[in-house]
């Protein structure tokens, strides 16, 4: 395969997976309007009390595992050792079946341990606890096919993953809280509405594994015959074993302190909280706005990165362990710009646009000045935790976890520091999460990005990656936010002076760029489609 299609097919399966990532996201975000109405704020904060300390037991036993498997069959796969290949799958299988059984016991019988600081949160975890199980066969299948560059079985499931979720979830939660128990005790709305979102997750994640499964089935016949013509001598499953610990082992810890911010935070918080003799229902109630409303939002736009990392990942390996590292410096750069032309117009514009965007999706009147002011404060993680995660990601594929366990272990170290003087010198509330949580990826972003320049020699070209995308998103801010202010002065319908001020803002922002030499030919020949979109510009005297 030519470079040029090698980078075409690359761009291709980054922009898949991050399509299909963006998808979910909305998915998620639309579904929380209707869920958060039946199992109201007070529910929301359980279920996301409940899902940081699932997401802390997942990462531990399993959540790494698709970084790990992608990573060491890619491996075997660009050396043509396919038996290898097949049995680091099995041993990898083995592995999850065996760290996801362990996980999900653990967390259905000590969950009432685990949420000391919030009991009622116990219910949601204990159901949330077997999902720990089939996340970690699912997380190995979506990382054998990513180990194969395709990402299309990987985006299909994640999309039946989020909307069974979404389906069962808003179901689950309405009928859980018109059970005769609830109906006795009005209290326990929120708790069993939790519940039933907690068991959406867990039916979202059976359907994503059944489809996963059936696409190998129907691809066994291909994989087998590979088998059959690789006349290597295979290596040991317990050599191969060893080689997944190795390899998982470093990533399970950078991932988990990469995470655990999460969960130091909500711990940190109710602590604070309690000591300040602040009733539970109200902690719970604004971390809920925090949690579940404000960083899911800014999560929609960071799916992009998550998505270009999980696709770069198998090809940086692959250039690497062959020593083509002109190529996998290419590749870095072009993911850091298609990650950054589009993480930085969402940042400014999720900023400029958070109250009528938090009007539209979460409209409960007595939070939403609060949760507007929460997403205007934090919608720059935006771009440092897009930069961040694709960083992270190039010193994993370079062998270079450990690096990224240090500079993940400095950042949460002053951002516990910060957190701690903000809320016990300057008594700040929620507002310290989000500040807190802006300073540690920021770090971040930074030490890794000096990480991979160090490494791989890897410069960025500052102006176009960078500041041409913030100087054409300001624009479009600022002009999209006029206008916005502008028609609903005449028409007072947010939903309709939204959806025009957002689309006017990307038409600007794209001018903007095309103006500024920002966004070039040669850049859209890459991505797909991009020949069909320069034809269309041209014709419209978009382009000379």
């Amino acid at each position: 395969m030519s470079g040029r299609k090698q980078n075409r097919n690359f761009l291709m399966q980054a922009t898949i997976l991050a399509a299909a990532g963006i998808i979910v996201r909305i998915i998620g975000m639309l579904y929380r309007s209707p869920l958060i109405s039946i199992i109201g704020d007070e529910g929301n904060g359980y279920y996301s009390t409940a899902y940081n300390i699932y997401t802390m037991i997942l990462l531990i036993s399993s959540y790494s595992i698709p970084t790990a498997v992608s990573k060491l069959i890619s491996e075997k796969l660009a050396l043509k050792q396919y038996k290898n290949a097949q049995r680091l799958f099995l041993c990898s299988l083995s592995y999850v079946i065996f760290a996801g059984g362990i996980g999900s016991l653990f967390t259905f019988f000590f969950s009432p341990a685990l949420l000391k600081a919030n009991p009622s949160a116990v219910l949601p975890l204990k159901i949330l606890a077997p999902t720990i199980f089939a996340s970690g066969i699912l997380g190995v299948l979506r990382g054998y096919f990513q180990a194969y560059h395709t990402m299309v079985p990987t985006s299909i499931s994640q999309i039946i993953e989020q909307l069974v979720n979404a389906i069962v979830s808003i179901l689950a939660a309405w009928i859980f809280t018109h059970l005769p128990v609830v109906k006795a005790d009005p209290s326990l709305i929120p708790i069993y509405g939790a519940a039933g979102g907690a068991l959406g997750t867990g039916a979202g994640v059976l359907s994503g594994f059944a489809f996963l499964v059936f696409v190998y089935i129907l691809n066994n016949w291909q994989i087998q015959n590979r088998i059959l013509r690789d006349r290597k001598r295979p290596q040991a499953y317990k050599h191969l074993l060893k080689s997944i610990m190795y390899m998982v082992s470093p990533i399970i810890f950078a991932t988990f302190i990469y995470n655990i911010s999460t969960s130091l935070d909500m711990t940190i918080f109710y602590w604070v909280m309690d000591n300040r003799e602040i009733l539970h229902k109200e902690s719970s109630i604004v971390y809920g706005i925090f949690a579940g409303k404000c960083m899911v939002l800014i999560n929609i736009p960071v799916a992009l990165a998550s998505a270009v990392s999980s696709a770069m990942l198998p090809e940086i390996s692959s250039k690497f362990i062959q020593g083509e590292l002109d190529q996998a410096r290419q590749k870095i750069s072009e993911a850091i710009h298609f990650t950054m032309l589009l993480a930085i117009p969402a940042a400014l514009g999720l900023g400029v646009f958070a109250r009528p965007v938090m009007q539209l999706l979460f409209p409960q009147k007595e939070t939403l000045d609060m949760a507007a002011s929460l997403l205007r404060m934090g919608c720059l993680n935006v771009i440092f935790y897009s930069l961040s995660t694709i960083s992270s990601s190039v010193l994993q594929g370079i062998g270079k976890v450990m690096v990224s366990v240090r500079n993940t272990a400095l950042a949460l170290f002053s951002h516990i520091i910060l957190l701690l003087f903000l809320l016990l010198e300057l008594h700040m509330k929620i507002e310290a999460l989000m500040l807190a949580t802006l300073l540690y990826t920021f770090i971040l972003s930074v030490l890794n990005s000096l990480s991979v320049r160090q490494y791989l020699q890897n410069g960025q070209d500052i102006k176009k990656v960078f500041l041409l995308p913030l100087f054409a998103s300001v624009i479009m801010a600022a002009l999209s936010f006029c206008l916005y202010t502008l028609l609903y002065s005449f028409i007072r319908s947010n939903f309709i002076c939204l959806s025009i001020s957002i689309v006017f803002a990307v038409i600007l922002y794209v001018f903007n760029l095309i103006l500024m030499r920002g966004l070039e030919e040669h850049d859209l020949k890459r991505l797909p489609k991009g020949a069909v979109i320069i034809r269309w510009m041209k014709k419209l005297k978009l382009w000379a």
